[in-house]
């Protein structure tokens, strides 16, 4: 039976709950904005849906962030000819490998090349604190932090996408900070006045907390800082926040990658990434 695409409505929250909920770790970030914003999600964010008779059958997240959710090669055709027009309005398609890269082989010739294509970013989540020795230095960020915290996330977000966010929207980036150390979602290790380590909980849906920007000051790289700060957050997170914590990374990202599996994450999907 074909598929119809169409965008979802607020009575089909519901469905797009159930939809999620296959893959709830993967899927976590999605489930915070529903779970912030309830039915005004679905208007405020938007989502397309392929319906098979009146069943949805996968769907697509769309804003900066275009992300596949539980489609098929089928499905991906017909959302691809409905957001050919998005172009303008998207940063990046994310989401699980094979729907991602999918997705992009039949939106590139519309779309024109991507500034980076990363192909293949481990996902990792954990649901145990970590057996690690923890760097007990490790702390929630306050708003007295947030001086020096702001340029190490302003020069991780450079190192990591390859833009600085603040060369267009400054003030809104600035406010994102300040909210994750408002919310108790920010990390911080500091020496003196330097900051040697952050991260950040970008989202929680499902009872999973996704971490993100976790960094490492150049300065201090090389000196085994990075796992026992990162079980240190995961400690707090499954205190605190969530009972699973999940995190990825790119595949070229080696130390990072090392640093996560001594923490204990281990690889339970992988992403890919397309940078527009």
């Amino acid at each position: 039976m074909a598929l119809t695409i169409r965008r979802l409505q607020s009575e089909d929250l519901p469905a797009l709950r159930r939809l999620l909920a296959e893959h709830p770790v993967r899927h976590s970030f999605i489930s915070s904005r529903l779970e912030t914003l309830g039915s005004q999600a679905i208007s405020l964010q938007g989502f397309l849906g392929a319906f098979e008779a009146n069943r949805l059958h996968s769907a697509l997240m769309l804003g900066a962030n275009v992300v596949p959710i539980n489609t098929t090669p089928e499905s991906r055709v017909g959302f691809a000819d409905a957001v050919v027009t998005l172009r303008e309005r998207c940063l990046s398609l994310v989401g699980n490998q094979e729907e991602v890269l999918d997705l992009w082989h039949i939106l590139e010739p519309s779309w024109g090349s991507a500034r980076d294509v990363r192909h293949e970013q481990p996902f990792f989540s954990t649901s145990a604190p970590s057996s690690l020795r923890i760097d007990d230095q490790v702390r929630y960020s306050g708003v007295s932090d947030l001086d020096n915290l702001f340029p190490a996330c302003v020069a991780m977000f450079t190192e990591e996408v390859g833009i600085s966010p603040i060369v267009n929207r400054p003030t809104a980036y600035r406010q994102r900070v300040d909210e994750l150390v408002t919310t108790r979602r920010s990390f911080i290790r500091c020496d003196g006045d330097d900051v040697i380590f952050k991260a950040e909980v970008g989202s929680i849906g499902n009872d999973v907390a996704q971490l993100q920007g976790v960094w490492v000051n150049p300065d201090y790289r090389g000196r085994g800082i990075a796992a026992p700060a990162i079980a240190a957050v995961v400690r707090f997170v499954l205190q605190d926040l969530a009972s699973v914590v999940s995190l990825y990374a790119n595949i070229y990202n080696t130390r990072a990658l090392a640093a996560y599996k001594r923490v204990g994450f281990v690889q339970t999907d992988t992403f890919a990434s397309i940078l527009l």
